[in-house]
């Protein structure tokens, strides 16, 4: 398999050179060639197939010869571990949980695949990488314990301070060893640019190996496809038009579910649901692209203002508005309609949404009141108890699970620095 970027069609790079250098020098994206079609027997007989079968399937069909298929077993064993159960919630709505990983977030599948395809290509390389993440909140936990200790890796998590949850902040921050967070004085947005630039300055690039662990990079994206298999496998009867809702920020999720759907998974539609930093929904319904900053919500990891995989979607479909609308809907939802929903889902079901689902739910119900016919799966991308000090129920300490509430007997150790590129750099250098 081999990929070019969004900013050059003529570049080709293979798979490994991909991965470790995040992003190409152009600042596009890496994507894929070709996206290769999956077997017909393979979709119809999704429910034979483990969740680490079927990922190995769609992994190895994907990259084709970049890893020896015994090699990508090994690595799919070791990193899809852990189940994607499905809920049901009413008649046509279904929860997909992505928070029975290690760090309880979605980000957990793409981490740890990322982490042991890069410790398969480093063991025979002796020079130290170092990797640079950004973080709105749950990739940075997911990414700090995917690489934990990991040899001849380095790990700078970049964070907005303030603008994150107090249980999202211990993740990040309570690791050693081989784990640095950089806590700035800005936004996610921010933390997005320094990242990107870091990537694009060429002294930097000479002195110090880079790479990144954001959903800009390929290898974050393959993985996030497997659980839309896994979920539709657990849905699909026969004549379910499924219909994901995807709680997006910097819409990697979606674009994964767009990589499967492209491989042959008989997805309907996508739902694009995002709070009130509503950029894409509004280039959706209006095909107008207005850039803005971030504002803060209560669903905080998907506060961002312009999502860097945007521009694989446009890729993916030529840009054309007409194409995307075809498979994507687009909504935002306030902080108040989501108070509003954990708390009648809460009272109607006992199921607890965490706030980015509670978007989700929001978003799939205004599409389902348009479509009735169809059958809704949610991506809960991380686990309540996450946001239990931002939800407004009783008892919150009923839904916190042991492995969060244990964090709080741990000390926070980052490094505060300003929106400085110069000091980051600095920093850097210094450091590694």
């Amino acid at each position: 398999m081999q990929f070019y970027s969004t900013k050059n069609k003529a570049l080709r790079v293979d798979f490994r050179e991909a991965v470790f250098k995040g992003l190409p020098d152009d600042n596009g994206l890496f994507m894929p060639v070709e996206i290769p079609k999956l077997p017909t027997e393979f979709i119809k007989n999704l429910k034979n197939y483990t969740f680490p079968e079927l990922s190995f399937e769609v992994a190895s069909n994907f990259l084709g010869d970049s890893i020896p298929k015994n090699d990508m077993k090994n690595i799919i064993e070791r990193a899809i571990n852990f189940p994607a159960p499905v809920v049901r919630l009413d008649e046509s709505t279904f929860v997909l949980e992505l928070f029975h990983g290690p760090s309880l977030a979605f980000k957990d599948f793409g981490a740890r695949f990322m982490a042991e395809v890069m410790s398969y290509y480093l063991k025979n390389d002796q020079k130290e990488l170092v990797i640079l993440v950004a973080t709105s909140g749950d990739t940075g936990g997911a990414v700090a314990a995917g690489f934990y200790d990991t040899p001849g890796i380095k790990v700078v998590i970049l964070y907005p301070s303030g603008k994150v949850s107090n249980l999202q902040e211990k993740q990040l921050t309570t690791f050693s060893k081989n784990i640095t967070a950089i806590e700035l004085d800005g936004s996610f947005d921010d933390c997005q640019a320094l990242v990107k630039k870091a990537f694009l300055d060429v002294d930097l690039k000479s002195k110090i190996n880079l790479s990144s662990a954001n959903s800009i990079n390929i290898a974050r994206l393959l993985p996030q496809s497997f659980y839309y298999f896994e979920a539709f496998k657990q849905v699909f009867s026969g004549n379910e038009k499924v219909v994901f809702s995807i709680p997006s920020g910097n819409f990697g999720n979606l674009t994964a579910g767009l990589f499967a759907k492209r491989m042959g998974l008989p997805v309907h539609h996508f739902v694009a649901a995002t709070n009130m930093n509503t950029l894409i929904p509004d280039f959706l319904n209006s095909e107008s692209l207005k850039e803005r900053p971030s504002v803060q919500t209560l669903s905080n990891a998907m506060d961002v203002g312009l999502p860097s995989n945007f521009a694989r979607i446009m890729d993916l479909y030529g840009s054309t508005w007409n194409n995307i609308k075809k498979d994507i809907y687009g909504t935002y939802i306030s902080d108040n309609f989501t108070r509003n929903i954990i708390q009648e889902v809460l009272e109607k079901t006992s199921y607890l949404l965490d706030p980015h689902a509670a978007v989700g739910f929001g978003a799939w119900k205004k599409y389902w009141k348009q479509n009735p016919e169809t059958t809704g799966i949610i991506l809960e991308t991380a686990h309540p108890g996450k946001f239990i000090d931002v939800i407004d129920i009783e008892n919150k300490s009923d839904y916190i699970p042991k492995k969060l509430s244990n964090l709080e007997h741990f000390e926070k150790v980052s490094v505060e620095m300003k929106v400085d590129f110069g000091q980051f750099k600095n920093w850097l250098l210094k450091n590694y």
